[in-house]
């Protein structure tokens, strides 16, 4: 009995010290940072995206906006967030292959953020406002622009992003000037176009899919290599007479260094069998987004890919950034 009770008291001593069983995740509701504003592209379908993927790992998700310095700010708060699963990031191309050219210093490090997967990818096109311009196709713009004394301005959601280097590439490729005009996002430069105030913009399709559907600006030309079902009539830059330029901005979910692989792997799967989805899939479709799914080695190649693309838009734009 002595013996018995002496067992007894030493396995009780070493519970506390045993090693504890790995916690279930997710543990708490999920926070997705979005580091752009309510209301854009980015926003709209990261929500779409989370209202398949909750019940997938029942949990709540909660996304959360945190827009500035061309979705730096949004991005580090990621990047610097307890690398426990429950912080999920949205990345842009930018992020990853063109602000290490943008900005003399960077608050993260492109090369530590654990991707996920290309999510999905967004031409953007070439939009005039329909009351201020008689142009209707590409061809007849580019020669409206170059009779016009100044050249044209062109907007778009911030300093560095897609739109503002597409536009700065496509200037140069047609040989127009155009005087680039950074907003906080569509929901300012939308109202900016329809005023005239702004004479184009080469923006994600996403962010223009209503006032495209309402006639309110004209679409002359998509940056994908195909055209884009939800707007069929659109034709591709190739197709409206300028090869060669075709431009997306893809996105990728993203955790911060030192995440569980498992945990990745979790939330990737989440993805995959989402993006299986074909009412997800036609809903990105007729707001001008082809849904995507690839592995984070992937996303890495595509980013390097790009890179020299980027690079060179940089250049062109003459822009640099604290």
């Amino acid at each position: 009995m002595k013996r018995r009770t002496l067992l007894t008291a030493a396995a009780a001593a070493a519970v506390p010290f045993a090693r504890p069983r790995a916690q279930a995740w997710p543990a708490r509701p999920l926070r997705i940072i979005v580091p752009w504003p309510p209301g854009g592209s980015t926003d709209v379908l990261v929500r779409l995206y989370a209202e398949r993927i909750a019940p997938i790992l029942n949990q709540t998700i909660v996304v959360e906006n945190r827009p500035g310095a061309g979705g730096n700010i949004g991005v580090d708060a990621v990047a610097k967030s307890p690398p426990d699963g429950h912080v999920i990031g949205i990345a842009a191309v930018g992020h990853l292959a063109i602000n290490p050219f943008l900005y003399a210093r960077l608050p993260y490090d492109p090369a530590s953020l654990v991707l996920v997967g290309v999510a999905w990818e967004l031409p953007n096109c070439a939009v005039i406002p329909a009351e201020h311009n008689p142009s209707r196709t590409l061809a007849e713009f580019i020669a409206w622009a170059k009779r016009k004394p100044g050249g044209i301005t062109y907007g778009s959601p911030g300093v560095g992003t897609t739109p503002h280097l597409s536009g700065a590439l496509f200037a140069k490729r047609v040989g127009i000037e155009a005087t680039h005009v950074p907003f906080r996002g569509a929901a300012q430069t939308i109202p900016a176009m329809l005023s005239g105030q702004l004479d184009f913009a080469l923006d994600n399709l996403t962010s223009y899919a209503s006032v495209l559907k309402a006639g309110q600006v004209r679409g002359l030309a998509v940056t994908s290599a195909e055209r884009v079902p939800g707007f069929p009539d659109i034709p591709t830059m190739a197709e409206a007479g300028v090869s060669g330029f075709v431009v997306t901005s893809w996105q990728t979910f993203f955790f911060p260094q030192g995440t569980p692989e498992a945990i990745v792997a979790r939330f990737a799967e989440a993805l995959r069998e989402a993006s299986r989805d074909e009412a997800l899939r036609k809903r990105f479709l007729e707001i001008g987004a082809f849904l995507t799914w690839t592995t984070p080695e992937e996303a890495r190649r595509r980013a390097d890919a790009e890179t020299p693309m980027w690079r060179e838009a940089v250049a062109i734009s003459g822009t640099r950034l604290e």
